[in-house]
């Protein structure tokens, strides 16, 4: 990270804002192109499979070869290895290192307000912020596209993104620290946001909002466990969702389990007192593993079932494991030497509200994991029948959203000096968006080649699976080349 701002006058944070765009005119972010000896996609995602769960890994290959959008999900090596050829700023942040779309969205924050954020850190890492923004951007141009929207409309969302983060870091380098460090995105606030002539966004918001309240630890109850001789147990749906007790192959359950209760005695030394006390309040009742999103599966991920003052008080963790970030190829490695503590601190610095049960342990053989409730009014914009409106609107949120969480960590002053007030950086990572799309096309057809050629197996997972697409998603257009679903 950067030296504390508080020790540099801000005119000479605008300086060095304005010398990095000297150093890097904002019009060198417009392009890409493949370099010679780039590496293999396939074989990059190949490499991080070697330290997955094996029977877990075809479920992966079968989430991304849904469609283009959801293979650049699972994509956040491939891009990082492509960023690190691109020009840098120089301007740190706590990056989060997979922006894309589909890692915002709402949750309940300590105060019970339904706010809106970030909600993925696994490859948190500081670098430069434009890394996050093309990311961001590029995942909206990979949407619209496979939305079957229009040119105009997927460039005009992808470029609405980086506007909506210019504007917003101009306003966070006015603030004072105490209020930037408050400031933080209700969902409510979001729906007003849309303004007047938004009717049926704020309509949206608010049905989205209703159902994200009722993802509470009651309706995973209902959903994820049975009850079993008078006791609740988790239900057998595999690969999705395996009990201890059913762990296929030579793993011992009753071992695992053990592993992962001291591990969670570790975990809750990572709380602060009042939290430690309130989690010592619940009862273990049941564990098992559960296949979480499309880049993290295959990754050792459990949840825990606890029963607090009786069997309508459940609570559920999340236990997830924490590599190396992949950031940390071409940035250097993380100041923590257990990576589900810089998970962790990553998400504290950047999220204006974070979860009151957030940790960290390590488990067998060295591998660190991170701790967060499970469900807790979680929930992202998943709307039938997506139209250009919504996402742009979306677009406008995540972009602002993003722009907070790097004016947290990083020196707004100086990004937005060199962001500056006209459209000039909009048009050039809106340009250099097109063209990753276009790479990640070509990345995605290779992968599914690799899949029909048998270099890649899959799993049957794609039944679920295949009705899930976007943040926004509907129903798309014909498919044509260019936004095609996987066979």
């Amino acid at each position: 990270m950067s030296a504390p701002t508080a020790l540099v006058p801000v005119d000479e944070r605008t300086s060095l804002g304005r010398q990095a765009r000297v150093r890097v005119p904002r019009s060198a972010h417009r392009e890409w192109s493949e370099q010679p000896g780039r590496p293999d996609p396939v074989r990059l995602l190949e490499e991080q499979n070697e330290q997955r769960v094996p029977w877990l890994v075809p479920t992966r290959h079968s989430r991304m070869r849904v469609s283009p959008f959801t293979f650049y999900r699972g994509t956040a090596r491939i891009m990082a290895t492509d960023l690190a050829t691109t020009p840098s700023t120089g301007l740190q942040v706590q990056l989060g290192g997979d922006a894309h779309l589909s890692n915002f969205g709402a949750y309940a924050s300590p105060e019970r307000q339904l706010v809106f954020d970030a909600n993925d850190f696994d490859e948190t890492l500081p670098g430069p912020w434009e890394w996050d923004l093309k990311r961001l951007a590029t995942s909206i141009t990979v949407a619209g596209q496979h939305l079957g929207f229009d040119r105009a409309d997927w460039r005009g969302a992808t470029a609405e993104s980086v506007r909506a983060y210019r504007e917003a870091m101009a306003a966070y380098a006015e603030m004072g620290y105490l209020d930037l460090w408050y400031e933080y995105l209700t969902v409510e606030a979001a729906a007003t946001a849309a303004g007047a002539d938004a009717a049926g966004i704020r309509k949206l918001v608010r049905r989205f909002e209703t159902r994200a309240r009722s993802r509470t630890s009651l309706q995973a109850l209902a959903k994820l466990t049975e009850q079993v001789d008078g006791h609740q147990q988790f239900r057998s749906h595999p690969p999705l969702l395996v009990p201890m007790r059913e762990l296929p192959g030579d793993v011992d359950p009753s071992a695992l389990e053990h592993v992962v209760r001291q591990g969670f005695v570790a975990y809750k030394d990572t709380l602060p007192d009042d939290r430690r006390s309130l989690i010592e309040r619940y009862t273990p009742v049941d564990m098992a593993i559960k296949v979480v999103g499309v880049g993290s599966v295959g990754t050792r991920c459990f949840v825990m079932l606890f029963e607090g003052r009786d069997e309508h008080d459940p609570l559920f963790l999340q236990i997830k494991e924490a590599g190396t970030s992949v950031l940390e190829e071409h940035l250097g490695p993380s100041r923590y030497h257990n990576s589900g503590r810089r998970v962790v601190e990553g998400q504290r610095l950047s999220q204006a509200q974070s979860d009151i049960f957030l940790g960290w342990s390590t488990g067998r053989e060295g591998r660190d994991f991170y701790v967060r409730q499970l469900r807790d009014w979680k929930g992202s914009a998943d709307e039938s029948g997506g139209t250009p409106d919504r996402l742009r609107f979306y677009a406008r949120l995540c972009g602002r959203t993003l722009a907070r969480g790097h004016a947290r960590s990083g020196d707004p002053v100086a990004i937005a000096a060199y962001a500056g007030k006209r459209d000039s950086l909009d048009r050039a990572i809106t340009a250099f968006a097109e063209s990753y799309a276009e790479q990640n096309l070509r990345d995605y057809e290779a992968f599914v080649a690799a899949i029909e050629e048998g270099r890649l197996e899959v799993a049957d997972d794609s039944r679920r699976f295949g009705t899930w697409s976007i943040a926004l998603s509907g129903t798309a257009a014909a498919p044509s080349r260019r936004t095609a679903s996987a066979p």
